[in-house]
C-alpha cells in the first residue's frame, strides 16, 4: 500500500503569474482521488509537481511505494519511441535504466562490432538480468497480448505512433496497473478511450488496492471511481484546495452547501462590522461632549481594528460561466442524405438520413470508422458545393469512399476534433484571432472581441498565444470560432474530452439552443443522454440505428 502527502504546494508561472498557493492534502492508503477544477487552474502542473517532473517554489510532496505515472501525452505520442520504450520508461528505475544501456548496446554493436562493444553488450545483459529486466519482459508480453493481441517480442520494436490514441492509452494503463507500483497518477487516463475500454477501467481501479490520484472529465467515470474529489479553486494569490471527503455522486451538492456556507458567513460578517462601525461613530460623536465615554471609544476603536484585521470568511470563487451562443441557422429539411455510402475498408455500405435540427449521436468502439465518417462530412461530402464550405480554416484530408453522402441547401459544416493541431493559430493572441477574422468569419473590434472571450471564460486569456492555452481552453475558442463562423451543421469530434465540469455542461446547453443540425462522435455517457438519435459502427461493419446508445460493441478486427 502507497499514500501521498502534498503539503503547501505553491507554484508561480515563468510570467510571475502565481498558478498554486498552499495547496494541501492526502491521497491515503488505497484511496481514489478526482482532482477537479477549470481549465488552466493548475491540474496537469500539479500532477507534473507530484512526479518529479517541476520544482514547486514552495511546499513537498511526500510518499510511500513506488509511484507510476501516466502523463498527458500519451495517446498523442508521435515520436520515434518504440513500444519497449515506452513500457520501459513505466518501470521501476533500475529496470528503466537498464533498458536505456541495454538499447544503446545494441545499437553500439550493430554499429562497431569489435571487442568493447562486444563486452559493453555482455555486460548490459547481465545488468538486465541482476534488475530483474527478464521478468519485466514477462509482464510485457501479457500487456502487449491484452492490448494488441500480439506478443511482445514481436510488439517490441514497433513504433507507438503507430497505435491509435486508445491503444496508446491502454497499453501504458494496462502496464501500471499490472506493475509493482504503489501509487498511480493519470492524468486524463480516460480520453481516447472507447466506452467499453472506460468501463474496463472503471472496474480495474476500484477492484486495485493502488492509490489513485487522477484528472479527468468523465463525469460518468468519477461517478464510479472516487473516493474523494480535491477541487482545484482560482484565487487571486494561486489556486487553492478544497477536499470532499466522499463520492462523485454527493459532491456538486456537497459544494453548493459549502458555498451557501461561506456566503452566510460573509453575510454575517459583514453586518457585524457595520455595526461595530456604526458604534464607533456614535461614540467618537458622544464622547467629544462627554469624557466618561472616551474609553468605551477607544475600547470600540481596537475592538473593531482587530475585526478588520482578521478579515471576511474566505470567498470562495465563482462557478464558470461559460455561454455558448450556438446560433446556426434554417437549413434544407434534410440536411445530411447517405445513399449505399461505404467507407472504403472501414464499413459495409449504409443508407442514412439525418433532418435538420436533429441531434445524432456516432457511438462505436475505436477504429471502426465514426471519425472519418464526420471528416467526410466536413469536407462537404462526396460533391461539395460553394455553399457548402466549412465554417474554418480547418485542412480536411480526403476520404475514401464509395456511394454518395450529400448535405443539403445551406449546410454548412463546422468540424471540431480535439486532436487539431490548428497551426493557423499558433503564434496569436486570442484578440489578434478574432480581430482579423478569416475567409469564413468577419473580424470583430477589441470590444466585441473581449466580450465573446468573456462569453467563454477566456477573456483572462485574451493576450496569450494559443498555444500557451490549456487543452480544455483551445478547445472553447475552436468552438467559439465554429459558433462565429455561422456552421449549421456542427461536426463534433469528442467535443468534451478536455473541457472541464463547467464548460461540459456549458456546451450542452448551448447545443440544446442551436438553430441547426449536430452530429456528434463521443464516447461521454453523460453527454451521449442529451441526444434523440443514435448511430452505432459496429465491429462487424455494420452501420445500424438504435433506439438507445449501445456501448457494448466489440472492438474490430482488422490485420495489424
Amino acid at each position: 500500500m502507497g499514500h501521498l502527502d502534498i503539503g503547501g504546494i505553491g507554484y508561480v508561472l515563468p510570467d510571475g503569474r502565481p498558478l498554486l498557493d498552499d495547496v494541501t492534502f492526502r491521497v491515503a492508503d488505497g484511496a481514489r482521488v478526482a482532482l477537479v477544477g477549470p481549465n488552466g487552474v493548475g491540474k496537469s502542473t500539479l500532477l507534473r509537481i507530484v512526479a518529479g517532473d517541476e520544482q514547486p517554489h514552495a511546499g513537498s510532496v511526500g510518499r510511500s511505494g513506488g509511484l507510476g505515472v501516466m502523463r498527458q501525452d500519451v495517446g498523442r505520442i508521435d515520436d520515434d519511441r518504440s513500444i519497449r520504450d515506452l513500457l520501459a520508461s513505466l518501470a521501476p528505475a533500475a529496470v528503466r535504466d537498464a533498458a536505456v544501456e541495454l538499447t544503446a548496446a545494441e545499437l553500439g554493436i550493430m554499429e562497431v562490432d569489435d571487442e568493447p562493444a562486444q563486452m559493453r553488450y555482455a555486460q548490459a545483459l547481465v545488468d538486465w538480468a541482476d534488475v530483474g529486466g527478464y521478468e519485466a519482459e514477462a509482464g510485457w508480453d501479457r500487456v502487449t497480448d491484452a492490448v494488441l493481441s500480439i506478443p511482445f517480442e514481436q510488439a517490441q520494436h514497433r513504433e507507438v505512433r503507430s497505435l491509435s490514441g486508445g491503444e496508446q492509452k491502454r497499453l501504458v494503463l494496462e502496464a501500471l496497473l499490472r506493475g509493482p507500483d504503489e501509487v498511480l497518477l493519470l492524468d486524463e487516463p480516460d480520453n481516447a478511450l472507447d466506452v467499453p475500454t472506460k468501463r474496463w477501467l472503471e472496474e480495474r481501479l476500484v477492484a486495485s488496492s493502488k492509490s489513485v490520484l487522477l484528472v479527468s472529465h468523465d463525469r460518468e467515470l468519477l461517478s464510479h471511481v472516487a473516493t474523494h474529489v480535491a477541487t482545484l479553486e482560482p484565487t487571486v494569490v494561486g489556486a487553492s484546495v478544497w477536499v470532499h471527503g466522499g463520492s462523485f455522486a454527493t459532491y456538486h451538492q456537497a459544494r453548493e452547501d459549502r458555498r451557501s456556507r461561506a456566503e452566510e458567513l460573509l453575510r454575517r460578517w459583514e453586518e457585524e462590522h457595520a455595526k461595530l462601525k456604526e458604534l464607533v461613530l456614535t461614540l467618537k460623536t458622544k464622547s467629544a461632549f462627554n469624557d466618561g465615554l472616551a474609553s468605551r471609544y477607544q475600547a470600540a476603536q481596537t475592538r473593531l481594528r482587530k475585526f478588520e484585521e482578521a478579515g471576511p470568511p474566505t470567498v470562495l470563487s465563482r462557478e464558470q460561466q461559460v455561454k455558448v451562443r450556438l446560433r446556426g441557422g434554417r437549413t434544407a429539411k434534410r440536411a445530411v442524405v447517405a445513399t449505399g455510402l461505404e467507407l472504403t475498408g472501414l464499413m459495409q455500405p449504409f443508407d442514412l438520413e439525418v433532418w435538420f435540427g436533429e441531434r445524432v449521436a456516432v457511438l462505436g468502439s475505436n477504429g471502426s470508422g465514426k471519425s472519418h465518417f464526420l471528416r467526410l462530412l466536413a469536407a462537404g461530402g462526396s460533391d461539395p458545393g460553394p455553399e457548402h464550405q466549412p465554417a474554418d480554416d480547418t485542412p480536411v484530408k480526403p476520404v475514401a469512399h464509395t456511394g454518395r453522402v450529400v448535405l443539403g441547401s445551406r449546410v454548412r459544416p463546422g468540424w471540431f476534433a480535439q486532436n487539431h493541431a490548428h497551426p493557423e493559430l499558433v503564434g496569436r493572441t486570442l484578440l489578434e484571432i478574432l480581430h482579423r477574422g478569416d475567409a469564413h468569419r468577419s473580424g470583430l473590434g477589441r470590444e466585441q472581441a473581449s466580450k465573446a472571450l468573456d462569453r467563454y471564460e477566456l477573456v483572462g486569456q485574451a493576450e496569450q498565444t494559443y498555444e500557451t492555452l490549456s487543452g480544455g481552453q483551445q478547445a472553447r475558442l475552436q468552438i467559439l470560432l465554429l459558433e462565429l463562423g455561422g456552421a449549421t451543421l456542427l461536426l463534433l469530434d469528442e467535443p468534451t474530452d478536455n473541457l472541464d465540469l463547467h464548460s461540459a455542461e456549458a456546451l450542452e446547453t448551448g447545443l440544446a439552443a442551436f438553430e441547426g443540425t449536430v452530429l456528434a462522435v463521443t464516447h461521454d455517457r453523460w453527454f451521449t443522454r442529451t441526444f434523440d438519435r443514435f448511430l452505432t459502427f459496429g465491429a462487424d461493419g455494420r452501420v445500424v440505428e438504435t433506439p438507445e446508445p449501445v456501448w457494448d460493441v466489440a472492438r474490430v478486427q482488422r490485420a495489424r
